[in-house]
């Protein structure tokens, strides 16, 4: 086959670089199923994947891009032909096996998720790991035994992708939703998906952990982690759940065992890498019905070429993301 374009890392001693270079399939890590590869998108951990100390990237020279969808090209597993339209996102995919910002990708079929009907590829990668988290979140959430009658519901790091996906989930569930950011401008944003408010990140966390705060919130999706958890827990009504999937605002969760033992609070851990298979389905069939945005293109920052991505890269690291980066793989 002809050779491809991909964007390629590199670390040498001190040296390291960021190109897109040209491969040929021998280049490619063992998988059942070639890809080609339509459609990726930027996400956070894309990002560090790119720098020199990122502590992502295992082994170089490496393609990162953890989301990826396309075209079945051939495939050694039965589940999957020549023309079936595929998601893959998350397990190893951008962080020790190749990934999505590539025009071709070779991946382990168990890592494969179909393309459900309600979504064509383009959206499914709009959405990519950020949407697909934030539809975790909410299920759980909604498993939790939360309903829109149990109270507010809050998103923390609002403009951002798992965030600005939770806004419009739990907006179009009946949910009334606070959204948190440091971002003003991009009020109108947020309002456009669904937020019935607006609030700063010091009204969730004001710089001081109290054992137990004000009870404002029934739910909550936290991309945020950190200090800011700890106080928005000691915020969440009786018997409410916070679903937790990033780190943004640090490792450490300096919390006390009150908003557990004596209001019943449920902390939610989501893991979008290593969901389940059958959970894996289960969300992806949900974003392509019930957890669907009304108009996807409103989450789209930046629409990228392969060439043109390597730009774009720093975007999440320096806090200004909004929505998500799409990126177009195929020339």
């Amino acid at each position: 086959m002809a050779k491809f374009n991909a964007l390629v890392v590199n670390k040498e001693d001190e040296e390291f670089s960021v190109n897109v270079k040209e491969l040929s399939i021998d280049d490619l890590p063992e998988g059942e199923v070639l890809i080609k590869v339509k459609y990726s998108g930027v996400n956070y951990k894309d990002s560090l994947a790119t720098i020199p100390n990122g502590n992502i990237v295992r082994t170089y020279p490496f393609v990162p891009g953890i989301d990826l969808a396309g075209v079945v090209m051939s495939s050694d597993d039965s589940r999957f032909k020549e023309g079936d339209e595929v998601i893959a996102t998350s397990y190893e995919i951008g962080v020790s096996h190749y990934g999505g910002y590539s025009e071709y990708a070779r991946i382990p079929a168990k890592w494969i998720v179909p393309l459900p009907e309600g979504l064509s590829l383009k959206e499914a990668m709009v959405m990519g790991t950020a949407g697909f988290t934030a539809a975790l979140s909410v299920q759980r959430l909604l498993e939790s035994g939360v309903t829109p009658e149990s109270g507010k519901a809050l998103v923390t790091g609002a403009t951002g992708g798992v965030g600005s996906f939770a806004v419009s989930i739990l907006a179009n569930l009946g949910f009334t939703v606070e959204a948190s950011t440091g971002k003003e401008s991009e009020a109108g944003f947020l309002t456009e998906l669904g937020a019935s408010a607006i609030i700063s990140r010091e009204e969730v966390f004001d710089g001081k952990i109290r054992a137990l705060g004000k009870q404002k919130w029934a739910a909550a999706v936290d991309p945020v982690g950190g200090e800011p958890l700890a106080s928005l827990l000691s915020q969440i009504q009786y018997g409410g759940s916070v679903a937790v999937s990033g780190l943004t605002a640090g490792t450490k969760l300096p919390a006390t065992v009150f908003p557990f033992i004596l209001r019943g609070v449920n902390l939610l851990g989501i893991d979008s890498v290593y969901c389940p298979m059958e959970t894996r389905l289960s969300v992806w069939k949900r974003l392509a019905t019930d957890f669907k945005p009304d108009n996807l293109d409103v989450f789209i920052q930046q629409e990228v070429t392969l060439q043109e991505l390597p730009d774009f890269l720093s975007i999440p690291l320096e806090g200004k993301a909004k929505g998500r980066i799409l990126v177009k793989c195929e020339s």
